[in-house]
């Protein structure tokens, strides 16, 4: 059997099992969680590569209060010794706060169209991120993340995240079975997931990986929302339905543990040792 590289022989594989209990999945793409990486042997690894990560954020409406607290935790805490870009998309720059940032550490707001309703703004998500991708990312970062603004970094998070394409479990379905996962199960949907099927269910507040992968996830989660669209069908989960279809047919090569993707209004269970970024 070949294991995932830091990842000892004997270490559990997935079984459809709580992921609290896992170190690697299915397709052996390891999860990562505190105690399961070296952070010192990463940062030789990664320091010498001169990387640069991006990370979207979407401030739109009263979404833009959530920017300071978001981008000083960050600061604080997200890719210490890289080099950094922020990409705030908004529809009022004039709003978006004056926060230092460190050596190599930069921002950019991109304006973009408030729109009527959330649902929307969720919706074309994946086709902003991608647009912004081909136009401008891809030559400026190695990898790039797509967060959620209103949350806060409150732990270290590194280049342990660092993957070809990267997933977080959702934090209220990591300990649930299968059958439980909330996936689109209307057939006239692009988002359709069978019964039967399914690996974990993701959250659509963290996901990430190298750049040109990125841009092609989001592209095809854009053109399967266009798709429901032409049909007359939003998917029961929005943008995070076409993520989470997406991941099943594209595996994720990282898993990062809700540790990465926490509700603040659930206690922290035994099983995480620490939570890096939550509500």
């Amino acid at each position: 059997m070949v294991f995932a590289k830091g990842v000892a022989p004997g270490a559990r594989v997935a079984q459809f099992m709580p992921a609290e209990l896992l170190a690697l999945t299915p397709w052996l793409a390891p999860i990562v969680s505190e105690g399961t990486f070296n952070p010192e042997l990463l940062h030789h690894i990664y320091q010498p590569l001169n990387l640069t990560i991006g990370v979207t954020v979407f401030a739109v409406g009263k979404y833009t209060r959530f920017v300071q607290p978001f981008l000083e935790s960050a600061e604080r805490f997200f890719m210490q010794g890289y080099r950094v870009r922020y990409y705030i998309f908004t529809n009022d720059p004039a709003a978006i706060p004056q926060v230092p940032l460190g050596p190599g550490r930069l921002l950019s707001t991109i304006p973009i169209q408030k729109q009527a309703r959330r649902e929307e703004i969720s919706m074309r998500r994946m086709e902003q991120i991608s647009r912004h991708i081909a136009e401008r990312a891809h030559w400026e970062v190695d990898y790039i993340f797509c967060l959620n603004v209103d949350m806060v970094f409150r732990n270290p998070w590194g280049p342990e995240t660092l993957g070809d394409l990267v997933a977080a479990i959702h934090p209220g379905y990591y300990a649930v079975p299968r059958q439980q996962f909330p996936y689109e199960r209307r057939h006239i949907s692009t988002a359709f997931v069978a019964d039967g099927e399914g690996d974990f269910y993701y959250g659509g507040a963290v996901f990430g990986g190298r750049v040109a992968s990125v841009y092609e996830f989001t592209r095809g989660c854009h053109m399967a929302i266009l798709a429901d669209k032409a049909n007359g069908i939003m998917a029961a989960g929005q943008e995070e339905s076409h993520l989470n279809r997406r991941f099943l047919s594209h595996k994720p090569s990282k898993v990062l543990s809700p540790e990465y993707l926490w509700d603040s209004r659930k206690p922290q269970p035994p099983s995480l040792k620490l939570i890096r970024f939550s509500t």
